[in-house]
């Protein structure tokens, strides 16, 4: 059974919302009681990530975006950006925390103290850009991710497949023209959905040009279609790009039961995307994966598929 990091720290808890929203700590709360409720908690490697200083985000966001970020907190503001994207007092703080985490995981993984890494962090960060956040994202958890292993690592190239049921147009934007960074996304088609980017011919610039590949699902499409798009788009892709190392921004939106979008994944089909991924980063990668938690809205899903994929991570 491989080593698995569990990236964790309950200040996670303290980014809460003033109001009804569906992004709250109570998607930790029952991911964590459920873990423990089924035994699997303590097979993994606890990881209580450090506050970090601002410099590996400097790597990815603007200063003036941190410094308004800052300010937005201190001064008590609720909203950043978007009025879906709320804040409190402590989110600057806990958004740098959650970036941390995601950076504990890839470097437990890149020093070998673990084999993968499951980062249960928030708030989540596939929406947020270089200058703005959006969507219930503030930091880029991935990008930075992507950035710091990169740096610190020397690891040339990173794949990100984002699975999350929403596009992440903040990966995408940041990565645009860098060839050095593979962006996946399978997403709801965005004639439909939040945030109306990801069609399949944004596909890079530049030098960047074919490091993007964007599949959007149309409303109902399920295991089977997820399935195809994984073995037809994705698979070649690795195999051109030929990742050394791999970054998840899971998200579990996309089950049938969650109420923000129409893609009818089971239990099992995230099965076999977690499996797809622990294929692909055997072959290419080492083995090396760090995933990062994104949305995921009903409980009682979002806790069975992180089970689900955490188990797959502890494969050979």
């Amino acid at each position: 059974m491989k080593n698995v990091a569990y990236v964790y720290h309950p200040d996670y808890l303290l980014h809460a919302p003033p109001f009804e929203h569906p992004e709250s700590p109570g998607r930790l709360i029952a991911i964590n009681d459920h873990l423990q409720r089924v035994g699997l908690l303590e097979t993994l490697s606890p990881i209580a990530p450090e506050y970090p200083g601002d410099g590996v985000i400097l790597r990815v966001h603007d200063p003036e975006y941190l410094r308004r970020l800052e300010m937005s907190c201190r001064r008590g503001d609720i909203f950043l950006d978007t009025e879906d994207t709320y804040l409190n007092k402590h989110s600057y703080l806990i958004a740098l925390l959650s970036a941390a985490g995601a950076i504990a995981g890839a470097e437990a993984v890149a020093t070998g103290n673990a084999d993968r890494a499951f980062c249960a962090v928030r708030p989540p960060g596939h929406h947020a850009g270089r200058s703005e956040g959006m969507g219930f994202c503030l930091l880029n958890n991935a990008a930075i991710t992507a950035r710091f292993l990169q740096a610190n690592h020397g690891v040339s190239k990173v794949m990100i497949i984002d699975w999350d049921v929403h596009h992440g147009n903040g990966t995408q934007a940041i990565f645009w023209e860098d060839p050095s960074v593979f962006f996946f996304s399978i997403h709801e088609n965005p004639a439909f959905l939040y945030p109306g980017t990801g069609r399949r011919w944004e596909t890079g610039k530049g030098e960047g040009e074919g490091t993007t590949l964007n599949a959007p699902m149309a409303p109902g499409a399920g295991d089977e279609e997820y399935r195809q798009t994984f073995e037809q788009m994705l698979a070649p892709a690795a195999e051109s790009f030929r990742p050394e190392f791999l970054v998840i921004s899971s998200g579990f939106d996309a089950h049938r039961d969650d109420p923000m979008a129409d893609i009818q994944l089971t239990g099992e089909g995230f099965r076999f995307l977690s499996r797809f991924a622990v294929e692909l980063a055997n072959r290419y990668c080492g083995g090396k994966i760090v995933s990062l938690l994104e949305g995921g809205y009903e409980t009682e899903s979002l806790t069975h598929c992180t089970e689900i994929h955490i188990r797959e991570l502890q494969k050979d």
